[in-house]
């Protein structure tokens, strides 16, 4: 078994959500950080623990970012942390593998199941062993009491109850 610790500014964890249900908004949170175990002859026995600040959520629109900050979405001062824990690992560690695991937010936990993808490994210029991983998934946010909405005079939602979650990684051999 190995420890790798992700590496934040080598990694994105995004998400996309419809707006006025015929746009795509896009954002992404600043703050946050990990730790996968992986057992490359037991791939089930490996794990994933990613703790993610809900202050730094970021859409390229303060207004917006300060509504999601609020009690109508992430409630950041009651909930300051979205997390996310590996119940298992199904797959092959060396290509595409499915990891499910506990999804918290705003303090409600759901199972989810994130499809992954291994992308490649190499060394930079320190001599520091890295690993890159790929991994998306799709949640109703209103699992998670992100129940805010205002209903469309043409009919549907202003915003959609799908969020995409999109997660780019590089992870560094702990010492």
């Amino acid at each position: 078994m190995t420890t790798w610790n992700i590496d934040p500014s080598h990694s994105t964890v995004g998400f996309s959500v419809k707006h006025l249900m015929i746009s795509t908004v896009r954002g992404r949170f600043a703050d946050f950080s990990g730790q996968i175990a992986l057992d490359e002859a037991n791939p089930a026995a490996s794990s994933v623990n990613v703790s993610i600040t809900a202050s730094s959520v970021d859409t390229r629109a303060d207004q917006r970012d300060g509504h999601l900050r609020s009690p109508d979405f992430f409630d950041v001062e009651n909930h300051p942390k979205l997390t996310f824990v590996s119940k298992r690992v199904d797959g092959d560690l060396g290509g595409d593998f499915k990891v499910v695991g506990d999804l918290t937010i705003r303090g409600i936990t759901r199972e989810v199941t994130l499809s992954a993808s291994y992308d490649g490994a190499g060394k930079d210029p320190w001599g520091n062993e890295r690993r890159a991983f790929s991994a998306s998934t799709k949640i109703n946010r209103e699992d998670f009491g992100l129940n805010w909405n205002q209903a469309l005079e043409a009919g549907g939602l202003l915003v959609s109850k799908d969020v995409k979650i999109e997660i780019e990684s590089q992870f560094v051999k702990a010492a």
